[in-house]
């Protein structure tokens, strides 16, 4: 540590809340690892948080992407980081504005706090990877390749359990947030609600947030903020059947989105015809709503798969899809088609149904066009199917 870093941590320690300064000084940074080795510099970022100098607080941003949770994965230090930001996020430096430290941060200003909850959002979102694989398999990022990666070392293993157990503290510090007056930060802390909630440990805690969600619901909110709403509860279990009937088609897409539904016919239907206009679904948000990436009609599409009882209450819309060509995207949407379509694989003793040979002939009519099968056999070979168009087109 630096003279200068010294005298910053000096000057900045008294002017911490105290859970957040004990935090600071109790635990052994330097026994811990981030992504470019050990953690001993991580006490300096926390601290450089909250400097009054934007610059300083962008580059600690920076640290806390690029190190303490690098690409969404998790390490020894993440855990004390995270636990750390939950206790500055009342901070008073938290309502100062700043940008994006890096080229692609091209987005407007935002507070430290709308920062702050983001990134706590995205520790959740790794925290919660893999708890329940069925959920994962809905998550527009799914690849068949994901079934094949090696298992967690004993270092993941230990950041993984640890970022799991803090889950609670990490939710007390978030929710006074989803009642924030700026809509920046309610997104912000929803965001990170939205993943912390699905914690076994959590459940309880949603009959308590769901009426603060459900208040934001009113015709004020604007399309993206309902929307959000709409999704977190239906992700949460809650019961979103009343907004299947709301005015914007936004909101009623959400509000279908699952994974729980009293009205499955009707909230399947609402997906389907969503993914029958696809850029006018993919316009609605521009920007992804908190928690998503990519264009909306790929999680549309992972819903809508999911909601269907059998392939072919979704097969008119995903034939469609594949015979659509280039506008279909391999990993989040053939792919996916696919898989539904061979639930269990490809049974080489039974008949292809009607809709099964549609899906296949759409395959191989497009398949010099988007290579989705030579250049995918990835998905062909988790469906149990042949890996060439030549294979494929032996079985119609």
């Amino acid at each position: 540590m630096t003279d200068a870093e010294s005298g910053r941590m000096t000057r900045i320690l008294n002017g911490l809340p105290a859970a957040a300064r004990e935090l600071l000084l109790e635990t052994g940074w330097g026994s811990l690892q981030h992504a470019y080795g050990s953690g001993e510099d991580i006490a300096v970022s926390l601290c450089s948080l909250v400097d009054e100098d934007p610059e300083v607080r962008s580059e600690a941003l920076a640290a806390l992407d690029t190190g303490v949770l690098h690409q969404g994965s998790l390490y020894t230090v993440t855990a004390p980081a995270a636990l750390f930001v939950a206790a500055i996020l009342d901070h008073p430096i938290g309502l100062a504005e700043h940008e994006g430290h890096f080229p692609w941060d091209d987005g407007p200003p935002r507070s430290l706090r709308a920062a702050l909850l983001v990134w706590l959002g995205q520790v959740a979102e790794s925290a919660a990877y893999g708890e329940d694989p069925a959920r994962d398999r809905t998550d527009w990022l799914w690849e068949p390749r994901h079934e094949t990666q090696g298992a967690h070392g004993p270092d993941e293993l230990a950041a993984l359990r640890t970022c799991r157990s803090i889950r609670p503290s990490l939710y007390d510090a978030v929710e006074p947030f989803l009642t924030s007056p700026d809509a920046h930060v309610r997104e912000a802390a929803l965001r990170a609600a939205v993943p912390l909630l699905l914690a076994p440990k959590l459940t309880n805690r949603v009959p308590r947030a769901a009426p603060l969600l459900r208040a934001r619901l009113g015709p004020v909110a604007g399309r993206r903020e309902r929307a959000s709403v709409a999704r977190a509860l239906g992700v949460w279990g809650m019961d979103t059947s009343d907004l299947l009937a709301d005015s914007d088609p936004a909101v009623r897409v959400c509000a279908a989105l699952g994974p729980a539904q009293v009205d499955r016919p009707r909230a399947l239907a609402v997906l389907l015809d969503a993914l029958r206009a696809p850029q006018t679904t993919d316009g609605w948000f521009p920007k992804p709503l908190p928690g998503l990436d990519g264009w909306f009609r790929f999680t549309v599409l992972r819903s809508a798969l999911a909601l269907a009882e059998t392939f072919e209450e979704a097969a008119q819309v995903a034939v469609a899809i594949v015979a659509a060509g280039g506008t279909s995207v391999t990993d989040h949407e053939r792919g996916p088609i696919l898989l539904r379509a061979f639930a269990g694989g490809y049974d080489p003793t039974h008949p292809l149904s009607p809709a099964q040979r549609d899906l296949l002939r759409a395959f191989v009519d497009n398949d010099e066009a988007t290579g989705g099968i030579a250049g995918n056999v990835l998905w062909f070979r988790a469906a149990g199917l042949p890996e060439n168009r030549e294979g494929i087109a032996a079985l119609l």
